[in-house]
């Protein structure tokens, strides 16, 4: 494997982690990956790496800027994205955010099945939540913790699923 596929693999995993035990993801994230990126691209292409790697930064935060500006997508995967485009160029990068879209809607769909059986499931009960847990005594941070969807996740996949040899 190369080390690109590496700084790819170290970075989605605590992308991923931090946004599944947070769902948020810490800053130094972003910023190793955007390192690392433009290490690779500088490493692989000399001083014309320094414009892949910036070209992809700019397009891996537009391509999610608008989903974050509507308030459906934090910041920290707005800059996740920027981070990946360092490493992946402008190229890839569409083809990993492509691949991201398709991963994260299989994704909430699969969130979504799973909130209503567990709604069903209270209903089956008698309770609101299976864990016994009623909505209304949650706090307004713990509603809208269990209305969001980890978004890193799919990022991450999306990425590494870009990386993938083809043929």
């Amino acid at each position: 494997m190369s080390v690109q596929v590496w700084i790819a693999i170290v970075v989605g995993l605590a992308a991923v982690i931090d946004d599944l035990a947070r769902r948020h993801i810490a800053n130094w994230i972003p910023i190793a990956a955007l390192a690392g990126g433009f290490g690779w691209q500088i490493g692989k292409s000399g001083w014309p790496g320094v414009l892949t790697a910036l070209a992809g930064t700019v397009v891996g935060f537009a391509v999610f800027l608008i989903f974050y500006l509507l308030g459906g997508m934090g910041g920290g995967d707005v800059k996740l994205m920027a981070g990946f485009g360092a490493l992946l160029g402008a190229g890839r990068l569409l083809e990993a955010a492509l691949w991201t879209a398709g991963v994260g809607g299989i994704m909430a769909v699969a969130v979504l099945g799973w909130k209503a059986l567990r709604r069903q499931i209270g209903k089956w009960t008698g309770r609101a939540l299976p864990d016994g847990v009623d909505p209304a005594a949650l706090s307004l941070e713990e509603r809208e913790r269990e209305a969001s969807i980890p978004y890193a996740p799919a990022i991450a996949l999306g990425v590494w699923l870009s990386l993938v040899p083809k043929g």
